[in-house]
């Protein structure tokens, strides 16, 4: 529930806003969907007044907003009860801050600056004049670092004199012109309780989507009126990028006047290190050594260690014999005690999932993208990974998802809330689910295919990367807009704070808890229902002759494509356990075919979650028909190469 008041911190990505955040939050952080968008946005009440709520909103590049992260940011400004917001800046690149400060000016919010990062910016020589820069804006600027608590107190005690912003600058007399009707048109029709006419006229010439349904929805038929108006100052040359220009000018000017250079000193560790991650020849090494790090502490330590210890040790042997106990002692009705504890129950099979199986993987996984996301690298590495991911329509950002896929497809799907558009969201989740297998399904993978000879396992490998490239391909040239060019900011490298890192994982996790563990129940309860009135076993009876005749595989196979919808390593386990009546070309094939089939149910219903089911739905008649086509082709091809007895 949000409170009466709200502050929002607003800044641009990577200039510390998180940890300010949990600074001035303490330990409640509520981090949930923000209304209208699927960005997340964490909440949580100030602890210098538990009335007021503090609002942590996404970076933005810049506004008018043109990612999703940037119009959730929007939306706060908008629709918020705000008494004020904490521009947090980055001491070491003024002009970039200022430039979104001479939009804020324009905007009207009471606002304080904190400057951030100074001690960084005083390591490579760069001395901001705060004083002179909080009388040229007529607000308080306060010099902090986030990380080791500087300046905190004097922030706090600097929100009661929050003040409106000095306006930076006065746009040419064209502009000014047409923004003075504009503004006079909204003032009349829309006043907003907040944002200034005039503000939110820059916002609306510059086509933000999020101020444009604003006005929609209070000018109801006037709206035609500011079209109009818009239309007219943009024939007469006023822009966007010219509005924005002459802002990013006059910060420019400001920065210059109230920054002293001295001479750097050595560089910061820190520092050289940065520079070695985007080094030509050391880059990829190290990128290397993150991803398997990445790998090995999600995909190894928390999908093998940890699930074996929740899975085997604490829900095999402890928790799930009492509940069956209890159900068979306690519950008289047969179909009710098998609904809880049976092959396809609420407890043994959904709840063992979500929290067997699923939570200590999103736990690690949360944990290294909190440390990802804290140290600076993640920019880095979506820099390294866009020319390869330009090929299949998406920008180096949809990296980690795909790596961490290779932990669990299921929370890397959540991941995908990074990438900036609906379009680059689709398609990696539907590469994802097509053509990533989890790390048990690929473990499992290796162990069978693997054990026949290396070139089985070389054949599968190719297959995969050929089909993801592929699929990729036409899904960027089939599925409507444009890829968006990877524009990142480059932060410095530093050491993750960990308590930073703790809280927002366990702000996420109080998600997963709340939001996810449903829908586990809601799928294995809709498996109950099939299984309990005949359709499951009629499923695997059905899809035998596909499997049989088109995959040339033995007909028991059936059983297992209908396990991997369940978990994607049961599918995978089937084959294995029938590894003495498969020739080599048959594993080959059943790997390749469980691989591509439909990613688990926790995975699906995940995608529902975030595609909604009419998508999800249309993927997987897609994805399905595509896993036996592919498996068909490639049956017949190595038989056709290898000869029909191998």
């Amino acid at each position: 529930m949000q409170s009466a008041s709200a502050i929002a911190l607003v800044g641009n990505p990577n200039v510390g806003k998180s940890v300010l955040f949990h600074r001035l939050t303490g330990a409640y952080v509520n981090v949930s969907n923000y209304p209208g968008t699927t960005v997340e946005v964490a909440r949580a009440p100030a602890r210098f007044d538990a009335a007021v709520d503090l609002v942590d909103t996404p970076g933005v590049l810049t506004l008018p907003a043109r990612s999703d992260d940037e119009r959730a940011t929007m939306r706060a400004l908008l629709y918020e009860p705000l008494q004020a917001v904490i521009q947090v800046g980055d001491a070491k690149n003024l002009r970039r801050t200022l430039t979104l400060t001479a939009l804020l000016a324009e905007l009207g919010i009471p606002a304080v600056l904190a400057l951030n990062m100074h001690d960084e910016a005083s390591a490579r020589g760069v001395t901001v004049d705060a004083q002179a820069l909080s009388e040229a804006l007529a607000i308080p600027v306060v010099p902090t670092v986030a990380t080791g608590g500087e300046g905190i107190a004097q922030l706090t005690r600097s929100l009661a004199d929050a003040r409106t912003l000095q306006p930076l600058l006065h746009y040419d007399g064209t502009a000014e012109s047409a923004l003075a009707e504009m503004a006079a048109r909204i003032a009349d029709l829309a006043p907003h309780p907040l944002l200034t006419a005039r503000g939110l006229a820059i916002l609306y010439l510059g086509q933000d989507s999020e101020v444009e349904a604003w006005l929609k929805e209070a000018t109801g038929d006037a709206y035609t009126e500011l079209a109009s108006a818009r239309d007219s100052a943009h024939a007469q040359g006023v822009t966007p990028a010219a509005l924005a220009h002459e802002r990013g000018e006059a910060a420019g000017t400001l920065a210059t006047r109230v920054t002293k250079r001295t001479a750097q000193a050595s560089p910061l560790l820190a520092h050289r290190v940065g520079q070695w991650i985007i080094h030509r020849v050391w880059a990829w090494p190290i990128l290397l050594g993150v991803l398997f790090a990445v790998y090995e502490f999600v995909g190894v330590f928390g999908a093998g260690t940890l699930v074996a210890l929740m899975e085997n040790d604490l829900f095999g042997n402890v928790l799930n014999p009492v509940v069956t106990q209890f159900a068979h002692k306690y519950i008289s009705v047969p179909w009710l005690a098998d609904l809880l504890v049976g092959q396809y129950g609420l407890w043994t099979m959904g709840m063992t999932y979500a929290l067997a199986l699923i939570l200590p993987i999103v736990t690690t996984f949360f944990i290294a993208f909190g440390l990802l996301e804290d140290s600076g690298y993640f920019a880095r590495l979506s820099v390294l990974a866009n020319r390869l991911f330009k090929l299949i329509g998406l920008n180096g950002r949809a990296v980690l998802p795909m790596v961490l896929g290779l932990g669990c497809v299921t929370m890397a799907t959540l991941t995908t809330r990074i990438l900036h558009s609906p379009r680059e969201r689709l398609i990696t989740i539907f590469l994802m689910a097509l053509a990533i297998p989890c790390s048990a399904q690929l473990g499992v993978v290796l162990g069978l295919l693997g054990g026949i000879s290396f070139s089985a396992l070389l054949v599968w490998v190719v297959s995969m990367v050929a089909v993801l490239m592929l699929a990729g391909f036409l899904a960027a040239k089939l599925i409507p807009g444009r890829r968006i060019p990877l524009v990142t900011e480059m932060p410095p490298i530093r050491l993750p704070l960990m308590g930073n890192v703790a809280k927002k994982t366990v702000g996420r996790l109080k998600w997963y808890l709340i939001e996810v563990i449903p829908l586990f129940l809601l799928g294995t309860l809709i498996m109950f229902l099939l299984d309990r009135f005949g359709a499951l076993p009629a499923i695997i009876r059905a899809g035998e002759p596909l499997v049989s005749g088109w995959l040339g595989l033995p007909p028991e196979a059936s059983a297992a494509f209908v396990m991997g919808f369940l978990r994607r390593d049961f599918g995978a386990t089937g084959l294995f356990a029938m590894s003495h009546q498969l020739s080599p070309i048959q594993a080959v094939v059943g790997m390749v075919t469980i691989t591509l089939f439909v990613p688990c149910i926790a995975s699906v219903m995940m995608i529902i979650k975030e595609q909604g089911m009419k998508v999800t739905a249309a993927m997987l008649a897609l994805i399905i028909p595509f896993a036996f086509l592919i498996g068909g082709i490639l049956n017949h091809l190595l038989r056709a190469v290898w000869g029909a007895g191998a």
